[in-house]
């Protein structure tokens, strides 16, 4: 399935890419944003943007999303667990 998003002509430009740099640069942003939402899991995502898992992972904090979200309950199980 392929998305078709109509963006202003001189939006990589002023970002200081290419556009296929920009196309990246989104198509990444939105996969992370589903991957904080929950909505896909750390290596669906990164197929969905031709990563390994652990490369995905890694380039989460350029885009402001966390690694492993766990609230304190949850982390406390996992350290129990482990």
């Amino acid at each position: 399935m392929q998305i078709t998003i109509e963006i202003p002509r001189q939006l990589p430009d002023i970002m200081h890419c290419s556009p296929g740099d920009f196309e990246k640069q989104a198509k990444m942003a939105m996969v992370a944003k589903l991957y904080e939402m929950g909505k896909v899991s750390s290596g669906m995502a990164a197929q969905m943007v031709g990563l390994e898992r652990v490369e995905f992972l890694l380039q989460l904090g350029q885009y402001g999303v966390a690694m492993i979200d766990l609230d304190k309950e949850e982390l406390h199980v996992d350290l129990e667990n482990a």
